[in-house]
């Protein structure tokens, strides 16, 4: 293939740029499947984070790409291998989608093996620097592949024991190769303390938060709203700063 790149020799620009094209690719699922992903939550008497990851998959696979006939391996629900193509060169990429169900609008739960950076932030007053496991390039028959690690976070609220969709939060993780750009320290983070508790043992997890993420660089949150009064799914593309709203029960901490 003309002008097929090493991941491992493109600089952290460049890295942006496909993150950035690859959110693109998601943020067009979600709109594309529309009110359909409010109808699956209203009607479905299923687990929520079972809809939600039915809902992606069937909205990634509508929109389809440029895949690799190749099994990547991670501890996501949407996983492919594929191409990336830019104007000025192609790069080999292992694209990971992740769903999340939650009744919170600012933040998301992440597992340590969803995650490519260092996780620097203070925890009950003392610093942690946790190594997330998710590699930042992953090789396979001796070709590299760029890790991009995508976000599907739906919002919903039950009323009447009923699932009601409010938003869905598209989002980029940025590749641990970005560290020093979105997480240099524990004082200049885009993380929150998970609710994992370790006086009971339980495994580290952590939070995003989309607001310090959007300071970050505004075109790594994307939204979609639905109106379920005129049943219509709503989003522009964002590439300044966008409100994250709040709803009661946020976690801010």
């Amino acid at each position: 293939m003309a002008d097929l790149r090493d991941p491992a020799e493109l600089d952290l620009d460049k890295i942006e740029s496909i993150e950035k094209q690859s959110l693109r690719w998601l943020f067009l699922a979600a709109t594309d499947f529309g009110f359909d992903a409010w109808e699956i939550f209203h009607q479905s008497g299923d687990n929520v984070q079972d809809i939600a990851e039915d809902i992606t998959r069937e909205m990634l696979d509508r929109i389809g790409g440029y895949q690799i006939h190749r099994r990547v391996f991670g501890n996501v629900d949407y996983r492919k291998a594929r191409y990336v193509i830019l104007p000025e060169f192609a790069v080999r990429q292992g694209m990971f989608v992740d769903s999340k169900a939650e009744k919170t609008s600012r933040t998301a739960t992440l597992q340590m093996s969803q995650v490519s950076m260092e996780v620097r932030q203070k925890r009950g007053g003392s610093e942690r620097a946790e190594v997330g496991a998710l590699p930042r390039l992953a090789t396979y028959d001796g070709a590299n592949y760029l890790t991009t690690m995508l976000l599907a976070h739906y919002e919903y609220e039950d009323v009447d024991r009923v699932h009601h969709l409010r938003h869905l939060t598209v989002a980029a993780l940025p590749n641990g190769l970005l560290q020093e750009r979105y997480n240099p320290n524990v004082h200049d983070t885009i993380w929150r303390a998970g609710r994992n508790a370790p006086t009971r043992g339980e495994v580290f997890r952590v939070r995003v938060s989309f607001e310090e993420l959007v300071n970050k660089q505004p075109w790594r949150v994307q939204r979609v709203t639905y109106n379920e009064t005129m049943r219509i799914a709503t989003a522009n593309w964002a590439d300044v700063p966008v409100t994250v709203p709040a709803i009661e029960g946020d976690d801010h901490d």
